[in-house]
């Protein structure tokens, strides 16, 4: 499992002209799940997501994690992560997971998120998506 996790100051997705998911501070998380990923793996994810300490605090010293700062989260599904890009030039990705996994881990993940985020909201799975936000920083951490 890959998590892209952007701090943002705000962000949204859209499908088909219609906003589904919207945060204002918070994290914007692309999230890619691999062939053989488990729930195991998306509660460490989870667990170092919630607790990463990356918000500035009164002191202005990157200290403080999303729950400290009252922040939000919005996951949105995206399989390009497992991108195999050494041979060609057209990326290959059989080695991200087959949707249906990867919509169980996608769902679970969220779940998880919402049992200490109040705000968790998303894209589409397997939709076409257009990803809006203003990058606070930029700040951007892979998980894996």
């Amino acid at each position: 499992m890959k998590a892209v996790i952007q701090r943002v100051a705000n962000a949204s997705v859209t499908v088909d002209g219609e906003i589904t998911g919207r945060i204002e501070k918070g994290f914007l998380v692309l999230l890619g799940v691999g062939e053989g990923d488990t729930k195991a793996e998306a509660d460490r994810i989870v667990k170092k997501l919630v607790n990463l300490r990356i918000f500035s605090d009164e002191n202005g010293k990157i200290n403080l994690s999303l729950q400290d700062v009252g922040g939000s989260l919005l996951v949105v599904s995206q399989f390009t992560l497992y991108a195999d890009c050494r041979h060609g030039n057209r990326p290959s990705f059989t080695t991200a997971a087959k949707p249906q996994l990867a919509e169980e881990l996608y769902e679970y993940f969220m779940e998880k998120c919402r049992e200490t985020i109040p705000v968790v909201e998303h894209g589409v799975f397997g939709a076409h998506m257009d990803v809006q936000l203003l990058n606070d920083g930029p700040f951007t951490i892979l998980l894996e």
